[in-house]
């Protein structure tokens, strides 16, 4: 009994750690900072670095930026864009570290599979908030940004506590990613083509303007 609630441990810690750095990294690497050095939890070897205070002080300090900035419409979605970059590689890299030192081909699994819930999260973020801009009023982007705070903090306090209830609701939302991504993705090429209509134009008439521009000679 005590070697299945390891293992649930441990893949909600390293499964918990990646979808939460897909919403919001630097909340993700704050709080489990914090849970560590107060004791809270224990990291294992690869993660022990996250509990050091100067890891713990640069995370808040940058929770506190994305906080700010994810509450701006547009400047949002440039943030979600630059983190692309650093959200999915970190998240694979907690995955993997969340696991130890159990075996080099369980680590790289748990990077492969980390990578993708990590880039999973964080496309579902990022192309609802490019739905919720389309939107004038700001209230909306505010609730939504407040709510992925909260769901990370309160995420990973769930995976620490009751992993395996994590783990099944982290399944509930694979389907719901699932279901939901494709339909965000036209809703996204929509707004693509709206903007590049709005700031293009288009030099070429409609048929029946060339025709009547051009009647045919008797």
């Amino acid at each position: 009994m005590d070697q299945l609630h390891q293992i649930t441990s441990t893949l909600a810690l390293s499964m918990g750690s990646a979808w939460a750095s897909g919403l919001n990294l630097y909340a993700t690497l704050m709080t489990i900072g914090i849970m560590s050095a107060t004791g809270n939890m224990t990291l294992p070897p690869h993660l022990q670095i996250l509990a050091n205070p100067l890891v713990i002080g640069a995370a808040t300090l940058m929770f506190i930026v994305e906080f700010v900035a994810d509450k701006m419409p547009g400047v949002d979605t440039g943030w979600d864009a630059v983190h692309t970059f650093i959200r999915i590689p970190a998240g694979a890299m907690l995955a993997a570290g969340a696991v130890g030192d159990v075996n080099p081909a369980v680590m790289v699994a748990a990077g492969i599979i980390g990578g993708s819930v990590a880039g999973s999260s964080h496309a579902l973020k990022s192309g609802t908030r490019v739905m919720i801009n389309t939107s004038p009023e700001p209230f909306s982007n505010w609730l939504l940004s407040l709510s992925e705070d909260v769901s990370v903090i309160g995420g990973l306090w769930l995976a620490l506590h009751n992993p395996l209830f994590f783990l099944g609701l982290l399944l509930v939302f694979i389907l719901l990613m699932i279901w939901l991504l494709p339909k965000l993705w036209k809703f996204i090429k929509t707004v693509i083509r709206s903007i590049g209509r709005l700031f293009g134009g288009s030099d070429e008439s409609p048929p029946e303007n060339k025709k009547e521009a051009n009647p045919p000679t008797p």
